[in-house]
């Protein structure tokens, strides 16, 4: 860890796995741009059953998320897999809880972008990535896409789009993230940091 690189967070909740190999992808694309480092987090998931809890340290992969990571961060990938073309509930609990920051402003200027998973071809998966925008409209952030620059939008017809990354995970969720897929989260994490750069150097 450089301590005068940006951090760029990678926030995303990943049931089966999907959604946290996008994470990782776009990670890589992060870590390319010079002066950016990324930061992986996830959230807890949420029951429906009132007494149950979620351990303070996950099992396994990334750490939880911290309010401070908001205010650390100078850009944001927040990824979910789909659910009914929507984000998932665990991450719409951890945004509903960010009215602090929304009030101090805390991540308004600062680039973002979104990427999501999904079990099924045609399971809304630009709705989904539409659905975690708004949040972060709300948040005052730069909302980013994938402009057709990229040519690998034109030759997938499963997974990726210009509102963000996406992975077409199958019902067993078995199917591997694409060349395609690959190439394009890639790509989404080093446009994310390459804006946050210019941005922070502007503001010196």
């Amino acid at each position: 860890m450089n301590p005068t690189n940006l951090i760029i967070l990678v926030l995303y909740y990943s049931r089966h796995g999907a959604t946290r190999k996008l994470a990782e992808l776009i990670a890589q694309g992060i870590d390319s741009v010079p002066g950016a480092e990324a930061r992986l987090r996830t959230v807890p998931a949420v029951s429906t059953v009132a007494e149950a809890v979620a351990p303070d340290v996950p099992a396994s992969g990334s750490p939880y998320v911290e309010l401070e990571d908001l205010t650390e961060c100078a850009g944001l990938a927040l990824g979910s897999p789909t659910r009914f073309g929507n984000m998932a509930s665990a991450m719409k609990y951890f945004w509903d809880g960010t009215a602090t920051d929304w009030v101090s402003g805390t991540l308004s200027g600062k680039p973002a972008v979104v990427f999501t998973s999904t079990g099924s071809l045609h399971g809304g998966q630009e709705a989904t990535l539409l659905s975690m925008m708004i949040p972060l409209l709300h948040h005052g952030m730069l909302v980013m896409g994938l402009p057709y620059t990229h040519p690998e939008l034109m030759n997938t017809a499963s997974g990726g789009s210009p509102y963000g990354a996406t992975h077409w995970a199958g019902i067993d969720g078995d199917k591997p993230v694409t060349d395609d897929e690959k190439r394009l989260a890639v790509a989404l994490g080093r446009r994310l940091a390459s804006a946050a750069v210019k941005l922070h150097g502007n503001t010196r």
